[in-house]
């Protein structure tokens, strides 16, 4: 969907932006100032059910160009992902906390991060910079987020330009910084010839610095038409000299790096009033980074001749002396022995002197980092050369955490498994502590806790630090009768086979291995039998299993092909059809070992295999549906009349039913719901109450029911959300909530057969989340509404206290705060408190806790970081509400099934 704006150039000469409230709450629930479509009216029932949602465990998985740690508070950092949002480091569980999952459906792009801020003088407040793409991929804005308690909850400012968190160039930075001095000042360096950015009142507007001459004017690809590769990269980050400032006073020494290879640093001296190009500065490079060490007054430089992260063949490091205005090359290595730019820079903040730096565009036969104990003056690297092809490591590696990190490799050295990384353009010394380092790959994000080993010629261990922290993007999900209870097809790593959700798999599928894989299938009634397809840089681009996704062997295919496209396998496994990249629609009946071109379908079009018969095969393309019952030979057209001829349609069987099929898809502009065939595609009913929908599954039917439950992603009663039906969908329940969106979560979803409530949807960058009822058994009344039905309450033994406040009230609502005390002797290890209210009043939001209701029964569970309650501690949570008539207190409260008493 496309929203409307002013024109751009209206936007710009208004320079300042105003701010939107984001709901309170950890992960919030967020609104922002742009306008929300109201919602339609619908005859679907909306019943509400508390869901559990967690990650399947991966473990990383995508590119991290950002680490940031607060130089004022002991093992507060963060780090931010290109595509998959933003997180908060926990020291107790040493584990990443996903900050930005309330990131909605429309703003879908708030979920890349360009920038993070940390600040050094209220460490409660942190800021992102968000917006994916700066061209027309993504339909919003960028903004500005900004939150006072850690990333519990954000408010945001929009900006009247696009952000681009996976644009070219998004290693460089950080592009915003807190003035450490006078910390109601930000800069925000923006791309696409926008130029400088500054906020005087803590982020909640922000004015061009008109004064800053120079918006840059590198792009990766000056002659790609799309705004990708030719968007200009801008102003890519900011760095304070905070000696040059006091409290409360604005720094006045602020550099500024530029995308611009003749003017790539910038300094004003008077607190951004006006600025200057620094005379005397290295040419010909950008600099991805720019760290000053105030103990020597030096301004570090890692430069590359091109804007990363995958490119880069030449770079330098060079040092400024702040005092002297004196430049000099410190690189490790001659110009000509770099075939890789330098971008990773971070100075020890406990040993003055000690810097370290990154070589992060060399991919083979390894990454390299570099480390100086004075000023640059001189290095060592982690790995040397002792005899070519055989290497010295200064480390050790051990990735037994992530096991897939090795990628199941045998390389010849000098290359090794698992690597030290690749586009490695984020690395940070802990500022409290020496031995620590973390820094980020292509894949995860790696670190130390004895990096001192280094200088003193022993061995330093490295292994990931990537707990929590989930960046795939998933193309598609199964989940068998029998076997594994989850097969993924992702983008990047391929894909894995998870016997155990909560347990990092060993490795992700090889045989062949497929840098993503874009559909996979398996039999029905048959499901050790499954086949995926995907891209590869050769053939094969298809691979087949005969146990369930545990080995897997190469399949041949036929000419042509140049991508994976979509695949099905027959609901007895005796064959497959394959509509393939590059060629037509192709069908088997073998594993692959020799093709033939299906008839009366085109190319292109999207396949799936009926889950009863296995000679049904089905295909959509542009609004048409098509049949065959020959295996795959021959298609006919059946039904078109309705259906959405544009946008992403996305369909699938039943399974043990001969001929039902659902169909989910559409766009805006077009056709957008979803659809039902009983009579395998001659016609087709479209669901009222549905207003979009774009991916449909099945799962375990619930306790007395006659169909399988049903589950999608879609708008319903004005609603975006993820929906259940358990009755073929005369009725859906909203299973997710507002802290719980993930942005785009278009491409897959499914139910599990043998777990009632279970499902698995597909994220793009927050990987596969999964979600299971409170109502484990599908009996009895709604989940959610009796707080003692909950899996998660405390022992009978526990004890509480509760304190309800109305601190404010207005015609037709009001809001109260909550505060529950353990008052007994074990900690509460999740919680869910219920109470009811007496006069008719409903919830219609809440922070620090997640809602339900069910008529007058209302219910509040812990969020992720307030579960956990001691003996003699508190939790504390907010609501507002709507009011129809009086605003009586609850008379009781209930954990569990115990009483809390009332104060």
């Amino acid at each position: 969907m496309r929203s409307s704006a002013r024109p751009l150039a209206a936007l710009l000469a208004a320079l300042t932006l105003t701010a939107g409230l984001f709901a309170v709450g950890p992960p919030a629930s967020a609104h922002s100032d742009d306008a929300v479509p109201a919602g339609k009216a619908s005859d679907v029932s909306l019943a509400a059910d508390t869901y559990a949602w967690k990650n399947v465990r991966i473990d990383g998985g995508g590119f991290v160009p950002g680490i940031v740690f607060n130089r004022s508070e002991k093992n507060l950092a963060y780090a931010r992902t290109d595509i998959g949002g933003a997180y908060r480091w926990d020291q107790s569980g040493k584990q990443w906390k996903p900050l930005l999952d309330w990131v909605d459906w429309d703003r879908w792009g708030w979920s890349g991060v360009v920038s993070l801020a940390s600040d050094t003088a209220e460490p409660d407040n942190v800021y992102a910079a968000v917006g994916t793409y700066t061209n027309s991929w993504d339909p919003t804005n960028g903004a500005v987020l900004r939150s006072s308690d850690r990333g519990a909850s954000w408010r945001a400012s929009t900006l009247p330009f696009k952000l681009g968190g996976n644009m070219p160039g998004r290693g460089m930075g950080e592009r915003l910084a807190v003035d450490p001095n006078k910390n109601s000042v930000l800069y925000l360096g923006a791309p696409s010839g926008k130029g400088l950015w500054r906020s005087t009142d803590s982020g909640v507007t922000w004015s061009q610095v008109t004064a800053f001459p120079n918006p840059g004017n590198y792009s990766q690809d000056p002659t790609d038409t799309s705004g990708y590769g030719n968007d200009n990269q801008g102003i890519t980050w900011v760095t304070f000299d905070e000696r040059t400032g006091s409290a409360g006073s604005a720094t006045q020494d602020i550099y500024v790096g530029v995308a611009d290879k003749e003017n790539t640093v910038y300094r004003s001296t008077d607190g951004g009033a006006t600025w200057s190009r620094i005379a005397g500065q290295p040419t010909g490079y950008l600099a991805h980074k720019g760290v000053l060490d105030s103990s020597g007054g030096y301004l570090y430089l890692t430069l590359s001749d091109t804007g990363g992260p995958y490119d880069g063949g030449k770079g330098r490091i060079w040092r400024y002396t702040t005092a002297t205005g004196a430049w000099k090359d410190v690189s490790p290595v001659a110009e000509a022995d770099t075939y890789y730019g330098f971008s990773g820079l971070s100075v020890d903040r406990q040993q003055p002197g000690t810097l370290m730096a990154t070589a992060y565009s060399s991919w083979w036969p390894d990454t390299q980092i570099f480390r100086s104990t004075d000023s640059g003056a001189t290095w060592t690297q982690a790995w040397d050369y002792s005899s070519y092809p055989n290497r010295t490591n200064r480390f050790t590696q051990d990735v037994s955490s992530v096991p897939w990190l090795t990628w199941g490799a045998s390389p010849s050295p000098p290359e090794t498994t698992p690597k030290l990384g690749w586009m490695t353009e984020a690395l940070e010394i802990d500022p409290f502590d020496s031995d620590r380092m973390m820094y980020g790959t292509g894949a995860t994000i790696y670190g130390t806790e004895n990096l001192k080993n280094w200088d003193s010629g022993s061995q330093f261990r490295i292994t990931p630090m990537v707990k929590g922290l989930e960046e795939t993007a998933v193309n598609d999900l199964a989940s068998p009768p029998s076997g594994a209870p989850l097969l993924s097809a992702l983008g990047d790593i391929g894909g894995f086979r998870h016997t155990d959700l909560d347990a990092v798999p060993d490795m992700m599928f090889t045989s062949p291995n497929l840098t993503s894989t874009t559909s996979l299938d398996f039999a029905e009634a048959s499901p050790g039998t499954v086949v995926r397809v995907g891209s590869a840089d050769a053939a094969p681009h298809i691979g087949f299993s005969t146990d369930n996704g545990a080995n897997w062997f190469q399949g041949t295919e036929p000419s042509g092909v140049t991508g994976g496209g979509t695949v099905a396998a027959a609901a007895d496994g005796s064959g497959f059809v394959w509509s393939p990249e590059g060629a037509g629609v192709q069908h088997t009946t073998g594993y692959g070992s020799s093709w033939s071109a299906a008839t009366g379908i085109p190319a292109g079009a999207t396949v799936e295999s009926d889950r009863k018969n296995p000679k049904k095969f089905y295909g959509y393309l542009a609004g048409t549906f098509y049949l065959s019952t020959d295996g795959g030979a021959t298609f006919t057209a059946r039904a078109s009349s309705g259906l959405p001829t544009e946008g992403n349609v996305r369909f699938k069987a039943v399974p043990g039913t001969e001929g039902d099929v659902w169909l989910a898809g559409g766009s805006a502009t077009g056709a957008y719901g979803l659809w039902h065939s009983t009579d395998s595609g001659a016609t087709f009913t479209k669901l009222p109450g549905v207003e979009q929908a774009d991916s449909v599954g099945f799962g375990k039917a619930a306790a007395g029911a006659s169909y399988r439950t049903l589950f999608v992603t879609a708008k319903i009663g004005g609603v975006r959300g993820i929906f259940r039906s358990t009755d073929a969908g005369a009725g859906w329940t909203r299973i997710n909530d507002d802290a719980h969106q993930w942005g785009w979560i278009g491409a897959s979803i499914t139910g599990d057969p043998r777990v009632y409530g279970r499902v698995y949807v597909s994220t793009n960058g927050r990987g596969i989340m999964y979600g299971d009822s409170s109502d484990g058994d599908g009996g009895g009344t709604d989940p959610g509404t009796d707080p003692g039905t909950d899996p998660g309450d405390p022992p009978a033994g526990a004890a509480c206290s509760v304190t309800y406040k109305v601190t404010n009230q207005w015609a037709g609502g009001f809001q109260a705060d909550v505060t529950l005390t353990n008052t007994g002797s074990t900690a509460l290890d999740g919680w869910r408190l219920g109470w009811t209210f007496p006069d008719g009043q409903k919830v219609t939001q809440m922070w620090n806790a997640t809602s339900g209701q069910d008529g007058a029964k209302a219910t509040a569970a812990n969020v992720s970081w307030n579960g956990r309650v001691a003996p003699g501690a508190s939790a504390g949570f907010g609501f507002t509400a709507s009011l129809s008539g009086g605003n009586g207190r609850p008379a009781g409260f209930a954990l569990g099934e115990e009483a809390c008493s009332v104060g």
